[in-house]
C-alpha cells in the first residue's frame, strides 16, 4: 500500500458528484471540492467520460472493460502505478491535466484531459490535486451549512471536455448585457441551487471585467 505524502502549495480534490449539463447537449458537469475548504470546481466533460466516472463511483463491474478498465489492466500488467493526478493548468476555459506514473525505476508526468484523468484516478485509487491559483481563478464558494441540507448532486444515468467544442449554443450569452451587480446576485443564486455550472459562466464573466478594469 503507498502513503501519499501531502505537499505544499497542493491542493487535494475530492470528486462531489456529476449533473446533467444545462449548457450543451450530451455533456455532464463533474464538481470537484476542495478537501476541508467550501470552494467547487465544475468541469464540463463528455458523455462517454461521465459514464466512466459514474459506474466507478457506484462499484459497478461491466461485462467487458471499459478504455479506462483496459488502461488499469495494461498498467497494472506492466508493474506500471498511477501516483496522483495533478490538474496543473487553466486556460480559455480549459482544464489540463497530468498523471504522476511509476513503474518502481522511473517517475514520468503523461499529459492528459482532465476527465481522463479523474476516471482513472478512481480506478488507482490515487488522489487529485490542483493549484491555489486555479482555485482561485475557477472555484465557486459554497455555503457548507447549506449544502450538508441539500441532497447530493444527482447522478447522471449510466450511458472532449465539452469545452473544446466552441459551436455549441450558450443559453447565458445575456450575461454581457448585466451590471456586475446583478452578476453577483445570479451567481448566489445559481450557488443556493447547486446549479455549478451556470455559477462557472457567472463567475467567468465576472473574473473577466475585473481583469479588464
Amino acid at each position: 500500500m503507498i502513503t501519499f505524502v501531502f505537499s505544499m502549495g497542493k491542493i487535494l480534490l475530492n470528486i462531489l458528484g456529476l449533473s446533467y449539463s444545462q449548457t450543451q447537449s450530451g455533456a455532464y458537469a463533474l464538481v470537484l471540492s476542495e478537501e476541508n475548504g467550501k470552494r467547487r470546481i465544475p468541469i464540463i466533460i463528455g458523455g462517454f467520460e461521465a459514464q466512466s466516472i459514474a459506474i466507478e463511483l457506484e462499484g459497478l463491474k461491466p461485462p467487458r472493460p471499459l478504455t479506462h478498465d483496459l488502461l488499469l489492466n495494461f498498467a497494472t500488467a506492466f508493474n506500471i502505478n498511477l501516483l496522483e493526478v495533478n490538474v496543473y493548468k487553466l486556460e480559455e476555459g480549459i482544464f489540463y491535466s497530468e498523471l504522476v506514473c511509476d513503474n518502481g525505476n522511473n517517475r514520468i508526468k503523461i499529459d492528459a484531459r482532465t476527465s481522463d484523468a479523474v476516471a482513472l484516478a478512481i480506478r488507482f485509487k490515487c488522489p487529485i490535486y490542483t493549484t491555489e491559483e486555479i482555485m482561485e481563478k475557477a472555484g465557486i464558494y459554497l455555503d457548507i451549512d447549506k449544502e450538508k441540507k441539500r441532497s447530493k448532486i444527482k447522478q447522471p444515468p449510466v450511458s472532449k471536455e465539452a469545452k473544446a467544442n466552441p459551436k455549441t449554443t450558450d443559453p447565458f450569452n445575456v450575461l454581457k448585457d448585466k451590471t456586475k451587480k446583478e452578476l453577483e446576485k445570479m451567481l448566489q443564486k445559481a450557488i443556493d441551487n447547486e446549479d455549478y455550472e451556470k455559477a462557472s459562466l457567472i463567475r467567468d464573466e465576472i473574473n473577466k471585467r475585473e481583469k479588464n478594469r
